[in-house]
């Protein structure tokens, strides 16, 4: 058993680790020798530091011997994004200009889980400042879809997907700011929590200057996981709040209710017709949550075409208007690719159109909070259609364009600071199926019971190797 501890997940590393069945430096080095032998040919895991994960390995098995307080993640091996603050290491961002951004501190969502006990293997790919829904960039190239290794593995969180789906480590760090978490874990198979506005603290100390309103509201840290229990574990090993964000919220996580809540199920998110492959999945969810008790109901969010506008108004105009001419001088030819196709999904971009986005905002919110009133939860699509082919999301302005309008359901959810998991439902023309389940804010806890009640009527799809 213990040379494939790798297959294992977070909660039962740490349990085995604290009760001493095994140690944290068996768990890391089987987790090693996994990544050195799939990840060369998926390029998930793009710097690692085996030294240091083994020693900090060894550091965890000595407070377990000396019977020291253990953290909820103890001696559990995890990757990081590339975007997050890691104290000694680069922030590259997936730009080679940034290869010697070395961050003095640790973000506050990565200290709080060192200080929860993990063990850092090392670094996710991320296409440059995490602007595409692909993962690739000029400095350490792409990262394959272990599904299929013609198709994207979403972005920008997919070197942190394929490193869950192929069992490199359990838990793995990611932001979303229009799907970065979600769409991977469609593209992979795997679980995902993107936390409402708030809940998990957001700052990294080599940032240059402060991002604008729009990023401040929309964007979240959050993680990737093959079990919905370690969803939870590391939410909750996340969630604990830092001076360093104003944002965070001092509310607590609390415990779900009942499953006898109404579910809205979403099947013709405002004219993005869904593909069999992808409504066949939500179907599927909808009687999995029927069976295990919740009312489910077809019915479609107000205003979902004016949240999906605000979401393009606000988070295209920033990334043309605010990080483009930050970075200009600095990127890739992919990334330069990628803002001339969302030049033209916002043509004159102007910031009083941002302005005004902003004000909208508040009275489609209201409506969605009045909607959650008769429909606790919304099982919802991620992507209306299934992963596509490498860079098609850039290839050109037209199919770029129907990349984000697939994407409606997720970006919505972001606009508006809602939580969201993201959880396997079954297989598919070969491919998986996920579908995310949406909250009001501050109702991660009733997302992840009903994404447990799915996931236990669907027999795991990951840990894979690559095909």
């Amino acid at each position: 058993m213990k040379n494939k501890l790798w297959h294992l997940d977070a909660t039962e590393m740490a349990a085995g680790i604290r009760n001493r069945n095994f140690s944290s430096r068996e768990v890391v080095t089987s987790c090693l020798q996994r990544l050195d032998s799939v990840n060369p040919q998926l390029n998930a895991v793009v710097e690692s530091r085996p030294d240091e994960a083994l020693a900090a390995a060894d550091k965890a098995d000595k407070a377990v011997a000396d019977g020291k307080d253990l953290g909820l993640l103890h001696g559990v091996p995890v990757t990081i994004k590339s975007v997050h603050d890691l104290a000694g290491w680069a922030t590259v961002n997936g730009c080679a200009a940034l290869k010697d951004n070395i961050a003095l501190v640790s973000s506050p969502c990565i200290q709080n889980w060192l200080d929860a006990g993990v063990v850092v293997l090392g670094r996710t790919n991320t296409p440059e400042f995490s602007c595409r829904w692909e993962t690739t960039n000029d400095f350490y190239g792409a990262t394959s879809n272990p599904w299929n290794s013609e198709l994207t593995p979403g972005g920008s969180s997919g070197g942190a997907a394929v490193s869950v789906a192929v069992g490199i480590n359990p838990l793995s760090t990611g932001t979303d700011l229009g799907g970065s978490l979600r769409q991977p874990a469609q593209a992979c198979g795997v679980a995902s929590m993107k936390p409402g506005s708030g809940r998990v603290p957001d700052w990294n100390g080599t940032d240059p200057a402060e991002a604008g309103i729009g990023f401040q509201l929309m964007n979240v840290n959050g993680h990737l996981a093959r079990t919905v229990r370690d969803l939870r574990l590391g939410l909750t090993a996340m969630a604990p709040g830092d001076w360093h964000d104003p944002w965070w919220a001092p509310v607590p996580l609390g415990e779900a209710e009942v499953p006898t809540h109404k579910i809205s199920l979403v099947l013709d998110p405002g004219g993005s017709t869904m593909t069999e492959q992808v409504l066949s999945g939500v179907k599927n969810a909808g009687a999995m949550l029927g069976n295990a008790g919740y009312m489910v109901e077809e019915a479609v969010p107000p205003d979902l075409e004016q949240a999906a506008d605000i979401w393009r108004v606000v988070c295209l105009g920033e990334l043309l208007m605010l990080l483009e001419p930050a970075v200009k001088d600095i990127i890739g030819p992919t990334l330069q690719r990628a803002f001339e196709c969302y030049r033209q999904m916002v043509p004159g971009i102007k910031p009083e159109m941002i302005l005004d986005a902003l004000a909208r905002r508040r009275g489609v919110l209201r409506n969605w909070l009045e909607f959650f009133q008769e429909y606790p939860l919304i099982v919802a699509p991620v992507g209306t259609e299934p992963p596509y082919t490498r860079d098609e999301d850039i290839s050109s302005p037209e199919r770029a364009s129907e990349v984000v309008e697939s994407f409606r359901m997720t970006v919505v959810v972001n606009a508006l600071g809602l939580p969201a998991v993201t959880v396997p439902v079954g297989i598919s023309e070969g491919l998986p199926q996920v579908v995310q389940i949406i909250g009001p804010p501050f109702a991660e806890m009733r997302c992840l019971a009903a994404a447990e009640a799915l996931e236990a009527q669907v027999k795991p799809l990951t840990p894979i190797d690559p095909r």
